[in-house]
């Protein structure tokens, strides 16, 4: 038995939700730079001649995807669906740590967010190209 191909949403339905989807991605990327950002300067307790390496490490994949991400592009977007789990484990780990619960929560959110946010934009982007490309 043939499966029949699921037909696409109109192009109408598709550019308020890539829209949406973009803005949620970018201010949850925003978020997450700013959140270890702000842990690393002004609350963790990280001796000063670590403190930039430290920012090195965790800023380097969000700086590979910084570019993407700001150009809209549906690629990078899936990426940072991969890239953004190593700060959800990271989130889910200090919320363990009674001292770092309110960072842990906050990353695991902020992480989750970008991931869901992230998703459908691809998902919905490439839909979107199809749908232009002339596919019903």
């Amino acid at each position: 038995m043939a499966k029949t191909a699921k037909p696409l949403p109109s192009l109408e339905w598709l550019q308020p939700r890539l829209t949406l989807s973009r803005v949620a991605s970018l201010v949850s990327f925003l978020g997450l730079g700013a959140l270890l950002l702000t842990w690393n300067l002004g609350f963790a307790n990280v001796p000063d001649n670590l403190l930039w390496v430290i920012l090195g490490v965790q800023f380097a994949p969000l700086l590979l995807l910084a570019p993407g991400l700001i150009l809209g592009n549906a690629r990078a977007h899936a990426w940072a669906c991969f890239v953004v789990n190593l700060y959800f484990i990271q989130g889910v780990l200090a919320a363990f740590d009674p001292s770092k619960a309110l960072y842990g929560w906050l990353l695991t959110l902020t992480s989750f967010s970008l991931f869901c946010a992230a998703l459908m934009y691809t998902r919905w982007r490439f839909q979107y190209e199809r749908k232009l490309a002339g596919e019903a």
